[in-house]
């Protein structure tokens, strides 16, 4: 199976070429399967539900999130009935939502997709090294094939996770810092890995929003609103192609699809 796993989708400009690289890839065989971080799809700040279902409708297989899970608070009502969205499983217990789901792929073959949220300069969370151990230990009917969303802020704790995990997953994917790294590398068990898929967005700007706003804000120490930018979009991320036998990675390459 040919899966692609797309970075943070940020504001209008990501979401249009999130669906668009999608779309052509699927059309051209490249891909089978499409996940996509979307906590940033509604103008850089969480995402509402019809913003995610408009992602799903238009051919978004999942949809994992992060650190603004709760920043639109309707999405809170989809997260409790809707599969395919899933949040931090290391959030509290009490939080709404999933924190892994199952999903049937091309071929009638499970797909098991996990969100996870690392501690390191990030809000206090619980271990995500124990509860993606515990979700892979203890919850039955997962699917061969297992995707991790590692949303975290150290390059070092993502690539501890991903280590930690190797043989266990298929892959272990690492979104939130807005910036695709260059260490795309199956492990030594069959896991693929990459520390940062990048941004889905505009590229002229400073993780996604405008580069004077932001500039400004960081020359004068005040406070600035930051709109998202619109130049240079692009859609960012991994394809992972998967044994569907043995849910072990075969190969890991990076895309950028810009817009035209």
């Amino acid at each position: 199976m040919k899966i692609l796993m797309i970075g943070d989708i940020v504001g209008g400009p990501g979401r249009r070429a999130a669906v668009q690289a999608a779309t052509r890839l699927r059309a051209d065989g490249s891909v089978d399967f499409v996940t996509a971080n979307a906590e940033n799809s509604a103008a850089g700040r969480g995402v509402t539900a019809a913003l995610a279902m408009e992602l799903l409708d238009a051919g978004i297989d999942a949809i994992t999130l992060g650190d603004h899970t709760w920043d639109q608070r309707d999405i809170i009502g989809l997260l409790e009935r809707e599969p395919r969205i899933v949040r931090p499983a290391n959030f509290a217990p009490e939080c709404p939502g999933r924190g892994f789901t199952t999903l049937e792929g091309p071929g009638g073959h499970k797909v098991t997709i996990i969100n996870a949220i690392g501690r390191v300069f990030m809000k206090p969370v619980e271990d995500p090294f124990r509860t993606v151990r515990r979700i892979l230990e203890k919850e039955q009917g997962l699917g061969k094939i297992i995707l991790v969303d590692f949303h975290g802020e150290a390059t070092s704790e993502k690539v501890v996770f991903g280590r930690y995990f190797d043989g266990m997953v298929s892959a272990v994917v690492g979104t939130h810092t807005h910036i695709p790294t260059a260490d795309e590398r199956i492990l030594p068990k069959g896991t693929a890995y990459i520390t940062d898929l990048g941004m889905t967005g505009p590229r002229d700007s400073a993780i996604g929003r405008d580069l004077a706003a932001v500039t400004a804000s960081m020359l004068s120490g005040m406070p600035n609103k930051f709109e998202v930018a619109d130049k240079d979009v692009a859609m960012e991320g991994v394809i992972i192609e998967v044994d569907e036998a043995t849910g072990r990675a075969k190969k890991i390459r990076r895309v950028r699809e810009t817009l035209p």
